[in-house]
């Protein structure tokens, strides 16, 4: 256990430290935070109606797609994870910490954007504070175990930006975050229920901003969740200590089995 603290001590401390984890972790999503409220909202004024789960989502997206994936696979890449192994440091450890440390740094910039978000630009406070609470804490657990698994299925470092793009990038402009989820087309909105983003969104807006749901938001919020767990179940499962590895316990096309509760629940919603 006191080897587990120290770890964690040491990884929480290099997310402010390290410049990499300090622009992902709280630059990028605050700045882009402040830009989009300067901006956006004079644009658009129904923006800010759901201006804040909004840019949750996005920190959310930004610290753990780019910031977790690519450590792990320069780690491996570099024999430190051999070193680890050696010391006796157990596999769940090694993708569990920089994780819990990244939802950290991701709760204090949520607290950030829900304070600011209604002195700085009038968007509306959450109308159920435990509500909202509960689907930031499974969006993070979700996107922390797709990012984690990310990093232990890339092979390299240029694999790991292409994999983590493939949720970004159609997340920033299907989700509902820029503009609401009911513009799309009935397929691309169907298609969209796949991305997490698009059911934090669905959770955010029919639990805890006192709007109204496009599907069923107790179900996105549990679909968060169990992906959350297979997400880590599998990249424990298909982790490996370095890249001279021979084989591995199963084809990284397992990681796929992540994406299983939304396509699930596509059909049901």
């Amino acid at each position: 256990m006191a080897a587990f603290i120290t770890h964690f001590s040491f990884e929480f401390r290099s997310g402010i430290r390290n410049k990499q984890l300090l622009l992902m972790n709280y630059l990028f999503p605050i700045g882009f935070y402040l830009m989009m409220g300067f901006v956006m909202a004079g644009i658009n004024p129904l923006f800010l109606d759901t201006m804040t789960p909004a840019m949750v989502i996005f920190a959310v997206l930004a610290a753990t797609l780019l910031g977790i994936p690519d450590p792990l696979v320069n780690a491996r890449e570099n024999g430190i994870f051999r070193s680890y192994k050696i010391n006796g440091v157990p596999a769940i450890s090694i993708l569990i910490i920089p994780a819990l440390t990244t939802m950290l740094h991701l709760f204090i910039v949520t607290v950030i954007i829900t304070a600011t978000a209604p002195l700085l630009f009038d968007a509306p406070a959450p109308t159920n504070w435990f509500n909202y609470a509960l689907i930031f804490f499974v969006l993070a657990f979700a996107m922390a175990g797709i990012s984690v698994l990310i990093g232990v299925v890339s092979p390299n470092s240029r694999v790991t930006v292409l994999y983590s793009q493939l949720f970004f990038i159609p997340s920033i402009l299907l989700a509902g975050m820029m503009f609401p989820y009911e513009m799309l087309p009935d397929a691309v909105g169907k298609i969209a229920q796949l991305l997490p983003a698009t059911q934090a969104m669905n959770a955010f807006k029919g639990l805890a901003m006192g709007g109204v749901a496009d599907f069923n938001p107790w179900m996105s919020a549990i679909l968060l969740f169990i992906a959350g767990l297979i997400a880590f179940g599998l990249a424990v499962y298909l982790f490996s200590w370095d890249r001279r590895n021979a084989k591995r316990r199963g084809h990284p096309l397992l990681a796929l089995l992540c994406l299983l509760p939304f396509v699930i629940g596509m059909f049901l919603g």
